[in-house]
């Protein structure tokens, strides 16, 4: 989209061609045929249905569906769960009726999509919520293309299949050709009630943990770096009440990994014809979990991020963060089959399909891998701190936080929101203190003095970590996608720079899982982070704890500073890894109050979340 107000493509031949010649990519390489194939018609294999726009009318009830083969009452949409396939097009007004069946109030977001603050679907932000019985009605213009999803901002409704995938197609040609098209849906379910998986996360972080390291993993290390190095490097981790191997709050122990609602051993299948190009649109729709997605012996090509178009990327796998978003190109040859394979980042499970010529056929799954280990890396996103003093950190407490936190809470409660600032902090100072308050926290905004200092526009961050796909990949084993390989197909049209700088830290407590911005949850502040109206700012995200967190803006998009120049990347969702600092420039053209938080539910629900006001 040119801007949040105009589409960024369609794009023109010659600018396809421009964008793939300083790729060094053929024509060939970017689909571009003497004509182009219109997808729509098309069947889109996704099995949960699908309703057409621009009117479309969605139920919302619990009944009694099987997952996984087991009798359970997850929230359906028209009789599903993940909900149907809403396909909207470019240019229409979309009119969306939503019909609460349910015995408390419901919501929908449309994660992604740029529209009035009144459609955004945030109870308590944007608008009431939708009361048992009532049916309320979503309007707005469709004003951009790509894919998308949907999913409930009330309580913990996420949890319970309250989901489903959002398709918009472009007006005009997109910048590649395909032959057929697949949704592929990834979700997390418990059979546990999400309170209390909620609950026992507060017991202690790592409740769902089963794979905490052994005798033989100690003994490994000690093979491979000696008894002193792993001693020294055990009893760190022992001072501090931490795990290396808290890769994940909820894990495989309680989740089974979906793929279009659809658990491993059902083999959900999507079919092709030998020599046709094929567009998966992969959209992580979980409450927690990050996967890592490859076809063993498929390339892919990346060519949408978060529903906008980027320059194609071959790879061999890539990591979809939650509430991401990827669109990539397969060509299969062969008449064989091919296993679709979503592993969880922490390895305790997956989700699987199989891309067939026909039903039936399977193909061989790969061997999960090892778990991975934190390394002291990811203890600290400030360049040189000193970790030596951090032995003695005291995760059990935290200065001006408490206990009270609200399972299931629904966003119309959200009050007393603040942008009351922390003392900036001496690394000496870090004896006795939990990461959530690590120092230098607090929101750093300019006017224009000093302007001169700041990096320029499109510029990395230094501290962030854009060439690196994250724990638990080896990058020497198969080609993964970074962010540093995404690229816009042509620069964004505002491309001023920004006027002023806007630092928010990442924090929190694993102990006593409390999550925050700035060390405050949400139940602690007591007004929004302000926007100027069409200003263009730089949000720097700093992430001072030791778990990824996919930190999602609601209703403008944030321009991913990844290097890129004037091709950085367009997203609705920034992964932050631990101890990164990453950076995105935003046009505040969207007037309103708008959600800010982390797309983990929980860490959500207790307490990142913020509230953003354009005015």
């Amino acid at each position: 989209m040119a801007s949040s107000k105009a589409a960024a493509f369609p794009l023109s031949r010659r600018q396809i061609l421009q964008g793939g010649a300083a790729l060094g990519l053929s024509t060939a390489a970017l689909g571009l045929q003497p004509t182009w194939a219109n997808p729509w018609g098309q069947s889109t294999g996704y099995p949960k249905g699908v309703e057409e726009g621009p009117e479309v009318a969605l139920a919302i009830r619990r009944e009694s569906l099987p997952i996984d083969g087991r009798a359970t009452r997850p929230i359906s949409i028209n009789g599903t769960s993940p909900g149907p396939l809403i396909r909207l097009k470019e240019g229409q007004d979309a009119v969306l009726k939503v019909t609460n069946l349910l015995e408390e109030p419901t919501s929908i977001h449309w994660h992604g999509l740029i529209l009035p603050a009144a459609m955004d679907g945030v109870p308590g932000i944007s608008f009431a919520g939708i009361e048992p019985g009532e049916t309320f009605t979503y309007r707005f213009p469709v004003r951009q293309n790509g894919t998308y999803w949907y999913h409930s901002h009330s309580g913990l409704q996420e949890q319970l299949g309250h989901a489903g995938p959002l398709i918009i197609d472009a007006a005009e040609r997109e910048p590649f050709r395909y032959d057929r098209e697949h949704v592929l849906l990834l979700t997390d379910w418990t059979f546990e009630d999400p309170a209390r998986v909620f609950r026992h996360l507060k017991i202690g972080e790592g409740y769902y943990n089963f794979q905490e390291r052994t005798i033989a993993d100690f003994l490994a290390d000690v093979r491979a770096d000696g008894f002193a190095d792993t001693a020294r490097r055990r009893a760190m981790w022992a001072r501090m009440r931490m795990s290396s191997r808290d890769i994940a709050d909820v894990t495989g122990s309680t989740y089974t990994y979906l793929l279009n609602g659809h658990a491993p051993g059902e083999n959900w299948t999507a079919l092709f014809n030998p020599g046709e190009r094929v567009r998966l649109r992969v959209i992580n729709g979980s409450a927690m979990s990050y996967f890592d997605v490859r076809i063993p012996g498929l390339k892919m090509t990346v060519v949408a991020a978060d529903g906008q178009p980027v320059q194609p990327v071959p790879v061999d796998e890539f990591r979809i963060g939650v509430a991401e978003t990827y669109d990539v190109l397969v060509a299969p040859e062969a008449d064989t089959a091919y296993t679709l394979f979503a592993e969880a980042m922490d390895r305790s499970g997956y989700a699987r399909g199989t891309l067939a010529p026909r039903e039936g056929m399977t193909a061989a799954i790969p061997e999960p891998r090892r778990i991975a280990d934190r390394g002291m890396e990811a203890m600290g996103a400030h360049g040189g701190m000193d970790h030596s003093s951090m032995g003695d950190m005291d995760h059990s407490t935290m200065a001006g936080m408490d206990d009270s936190n609200m399972p299931g809470m629904d966003h119309s409660d959200m009050r007393g929101m603040d942008d009351a600032t922390m003392g900036d902090m001496e690394p000496s100072a870090m004896a006795g203190m939990d990461h959530s308050t690590m120092g230098g926290m607090g929101e750093a905004s300019s006017s224009g003095e000093g302007e001169g200092a700041m990096l320029p526009a499109g510029a990395a961050q230094p501290g962030s970590q854009y060439d690196q796909a994250g724990i638990g990949i080896d990058p020497d084993e198969r080609r993964v996608l970074v962010y540093r390989d995404l690229k816009a197909f042509t620069p964004w049209p505002d491309r001023r720079p920004p006027g002023r700088e806007l630092e928010l830290h990442l924090t929190g407590n694993m102990e006593r899982y409390m999550w925050s911005f700035d060390g405050k949850k949400f139940s602690e502040v007591s007004g929004p982070i302000h926007f100027r109206k069409d200003e263009r700012l730089r949000l720097i995200l700093v992430n001072d704890t030791m778990m990824e967190h996919p930190i999602h803006l609601h209703g403008m998009w944030m321009e991913l500073e990844n290097g890129a120049g004037e091709l950085i990347p367009r997203k609705h969702t920034l992964n932050v890894k631990p101890g990164e600092r990453v950076s995105a420039l935003i046009t505040a053209d969207a007037e309103g109050s708008w959600a800010f938080h982390c797309h983990l539910l929980y860490h959500m629900d207790a307490g990142m979340f913020r509230v953003v006001k354009v005015s």
